[in-house]
């Protein structure tokens, strides 16, 4: 067991850190405002090869493994604790990912190269009106086979990237029910890549996020849609088991995300509390301080020790191509569950410490609290979604409360 990092991790990690906090960490506060990331920060992720980085050379991604773009994401998360940027970034790593190994030649050599030049959005679609997590019962967007394509109707919502792509061009990959048995359970679903741009039949539907300002949320509904048979991604009625793939890469760069926030935001709490005086001495003088400090730093330690145990995980696994010896939807559902949570708890006692300026926009610390939010709530599945993905890698399929309710009803 070896809790250090190779040479190429410690540089990679300096090149990354350096260019977020050089050209991303002073524009946070122009990001959250103006609700847009610029595009000289676009097209420097681009040239760093941060933009769909796990994809392969040939479409010139930098052929990253997992602990690599989850060392860019804990980097990028420090720079931009709003995690507007990291959005942008974990929504293309991890679906990029998913898209160049499904994805039909054809439209890769499309896509793809656009997407790492910062040309093109690649995101990903499957919340719908009536919910989320339970695509089993909430996924209503139906293909229908026609001819030599395919025709779409439904609705997407709650979607990262919308007028990202709807201006920049690209792809959101989209699952849908081309089975309309009841009985086929997790086989009736196939994912496409979808454009929005110049598509018809696209109605785009828009939101007013708290946080993470600088991405786009949205939605956008279906009508008669109509696209060729090459943009199927993966195989037919096998797109859940795709999907579960891709939230799995999303939920460990979301975990290195919010540690890289937190991390970010504690440090900023550390350098107040040893400058700032009560009563005669600094605040950090005061066991109230050290407690809470002592307590967040071990709980921050503990997740990022658990996000990179989920990168590394995904490693052995596509390296080794071993699935059956390591867990990754496990592994990946602890790093969501806990690093929003702790994040959170972090960036709140912060606040504590620092006072009513904490309540202002003197200080970053809100648009923190607001961005970090949105993975307990939502964004790859809430907490009580990841406690139950835990619970069922742990017990079985048998012990869940759907499966008990079917015995009982029998």
């Amino acid at each position: 067991m070896d809790f250090g990092w190779t040479e190429e991790q410690r540089l990679w990690r300096r090149a990354v850190h350096d260019f977020a906090q050089n050209e991303i960490a002073p524009r946070v506060r122009e990001i959250d405002t103006t609700e847009r990331i610029p595009p000289e920060i676009i097209q420097g992720m681009a040239e760093m090869g941060l933009l769909a980085p796990v994809v392969g050379e040939e479409y010139g991604g930098a052929g990253a493994d997992w602990t690599m773009a989850a060392i860019a994401a804990e980097e990028l998360g420090r720079a931009d604790i709003s995690l507007a940027v990291p959005v942008l970034y974990l929504v293309e790593a991890a679906w990029g990912f998913i898209f160049y190994k499904y994805g039909t030649p054809e439209l890769k050599e499309e896509i793809l190269p656009k997407v790492t030049r910062g040309e093109a959005f690649l995101g990903i679609a499957t919340t719908e009106p009536g919910g989320g997590s339970d695509i089993l019962g909430a996924c209503r967007t139906r293909a229908v086979r026609e001819g030599d394509g395919w025709v779409f109707n439904g609705e997407k919502m709650f979607i990262s990237g919308v007028r990202e792509s709807l201006e920049w061009g690209g792809i959101h990959l989209m699952l849908a029910r081309t089975d309309p048995d009841p009985e086929a359970g997790h086989r009736a679903f196939t994912f496409f890549a979808v454009p929005l741009k110049e598509t018809e039949g696209i109605t785009p539907t828009f939101f007013e996020d708290m946080g993470r300002m600088g991405i786009s949320t949205g939605g956008f509904a279906l009508q008669d849609v109509r696209l060729p048979a090459h943009h199927q991604v993966g195989e037919l009625n096998r797109g859940f088991y795709h999907a579960m793939e891709g939230f799995s890469a999303a939920r460990t760069l979301i975990g290195a995300t919010c540690v890289g926030a937190a991390q970010a935001v504690l440090d900023m709490g550390i350098d107040h509390i040893r400058q700032r005086e009560a009563f005669g001495r600094p605040l950090a003088s005061f066991e109230g301080i050290q407690f809470p400090l002592a307590d967040l730093y071990t709980e921050l330690e503990g997740v990022r020790l658990i996000t990179y145990k989920a990168a590394w995980t995904m490693d052995q696994k596509y390296k080794h191509d071993a699935a059956t010896h390591y867990d990754i939807a496990l592994a990946a559902a602890m790093a969501k569950l806990r690093a929003p949570l702790v994040g959170f708890e972090v960036m709140n006692e912060v606040a504590n410490w620092f006072g009513a300026m904490a309540y202002t926009k003197e200080l970053p610390v809100e648009m923190g609290i607001r961005g970090i939010r949105s993975y307990s709530i939502g964004a790859e599945g809430t907490v009580n979604i990841m406690r139950i993905i835990i619970a069922r890698e742990l017990l079985g399929q048998e012990f869940l409360p759907t499966a008990y309710e079917r015995r009982k009803g029998e």
